[in-house]
């Protein structure tokens, strides 16, 4: 009679839940794998590392600069467009025969010159009879017609100074450069960097020699 009694108890106690069975309220998380954290971030620091490169290459090497003037005339036109290398004068110094861009005494109200470097620091420059030399040498022109019709301060001797360049536009004729007292020799501080490519017209793409 007991056994019976317990078996009913049972019974009822099933009977009071849903289904017959017990409520099970700990179900099991979803857990994040960890090679999908691994994934995503090797994703993130190629992005961020892509980002940062992207950055680098258009800070350094693709900043764009107009041609103002007639005076680079033959090697650049009135209307051109540069890309500026701002790395290279980090590493090395300003050669002669590099075509530089720089601001006027560093003058940030005006805008960028663009010239060709004729002497560096210790060299001494001077015009004569409508040619430059360097240290008493004929320099090594890269222009066709580089005769100097007005040699201003280049008529006398001029020695350039520590950080300094004497600089001068392919279109002698028309250029305000170097030899006049305004403009004078070029600060390397004042050097934004070399002019390397022509962006554009189409028609002038390329890289500057």
């Amino acid at each position: 009679m007991r056994h019976r009694r317990n078996r009913y108890k049972i019974r009822r106690r099933r009977a009071s839940r849903p289904g017959g069975s017990s409520l099970n309220f700990t179900g099991k998380k979803k857990g994040i794998s960890k090679a999908a954290v691994k994934t995503a971030a090797v994703w993130a620091a190629q992005l961020a590392l892509v980002i940062g490169l992207a950055a680098v290459i258009v800070y350094f090497f693709g900043v764009r600069v107009p041609v103002v003037g007639q005076s680079m005339a033959g090697t650049l036109e009135s209307g051109d467009t540069v890309l500026v290398n701002r790395f290279v004068y980090r590493m090395f110094n300003p050669k002669q025969n590099d075509i530089i861009v720089f601001l006027p005494n560093g003058n940030e109200k005006s805008y960028y010159y663009i010239k060709r470097v004729i002497a560096t620091p210790g060299d001494t420059v001077q015009i004569k009879d409508g040619r430059v030399y360097v240290n008493d040498e004929p320099f090594e022109e890269k222009i066709e017609n580089p005769y100097v019709e007005n040699a201003l301060l280049a008529e006398e001797p001029i020695v350039v100074g520590e950080d300094e360049y004497f600089v001068l536009g392919d279109n002698r004729g028309n250029s305000e450069d170097s030899r006049y007292a305004n403009i004078g020799n070029v600060k390397k501080e004042h050097i934004l960097g070399k002019a390397w490519f022509i962006a554009s017209p189409w028609e002038n793409f390329g890289f500057l020699k």
